[in-house]
């Protein structure tokens, strides 16, 4: 019985790990969308986001039947009920993911400020969905403290992008449109980095049992 199910656990890994590189490389193709425009590209992160939301169908029918059939207690369940939570943040980064492409079309073709590179702020997004779903691969606590406290690096890049489309807007403002369509395009990045840290949350959770987010909501909810 155990063989099987730990077979079975084989296979939700190797499910998330699939899923988890279909977001990253349609953050890498989304982030491509906003210089290039050709619409094979488009079409394949459209693609992307579509097969993303299939896998998480096949994923969350995985963890019921684990559930139903196999009755899990302890670091087992608490590993399904994490997959199940992290599918969740995936699916939402195959959607910003898209979210990213639409917006290519208002800001393709404007020059960027030469202090802000979009695609750091991807290669950052990139790195964090990575490392938060091999950390639940491996069961790796620390690689998932890494990627919450690689959070900062993104928000870092987000606010010089703020910074630099006020300075836009003060120096230009009919550069108003342009600008605020460039500072909708790096929050979708930055939401991306907060689903990874979602992801990393939900995986230090199924190996300790703590969930760190969930502490300080209850916190909040009772004033301290």
């Amino acid at each position: 019985m155990r063989k099987s199910f730990d077979e079975q656990l084989a296979e939700l890994n190797n499910e998330l790990i699939e899923m988890g590189a279909l977001c990253e490389e349609a953050i890498a193709a989304a982030a491509k969308t906003l210089s290039d425009d050709s619409d094979k590209l488009v079409q394949s992160v459209i693609n992307m986001e579509d097969e993303i939301d299939r896998r998480e169908h096949i994923i969350e029918n995985m963890c019921f039947k684990l559930f139903l059939k196999q009755q899990p207690v302890a670091g087992d369940l608490r590993r399904i009920s994490a997959a199940l939570k992290m599918i969740t943040d995936m699916e939402r980064i195959g959607d910003q993911a898209l979210d990213i492409t639409e917006m290519s079309d208002y800001i393709r073709n404007a020059a960027f400020p030469e202090h802000i590179d979009m695609g750091e702020m991807a290669r950052a997004a990139v790195k964090m969905v990575t490392d938060s779903v091999d950390a639940f691969v491996k069961r790796d606590v620390e690689m998932a403290e890494a990627v919450i406290k690689y959070d900062d690096v993104m928000d870092e890049l987000f606010i010089k992008v703020k910074h630099a489309v006020t300075d836009m807007i003060s120096a230009d403002p009919q550069t108003g449109e342009y600008a605020v369509d460039l500072m909708m395009t790096a929050k979708y990045f930055e939401r991306i980095g907060d689903h990874a840290v979602n992801i990393a949350e939900w995986v230090e959770f199924s190996v300790t049992g703590i969930h760190k987010g969930e502490m300080i909501n209850d916190m909040v909810r009772r004033g301290r």
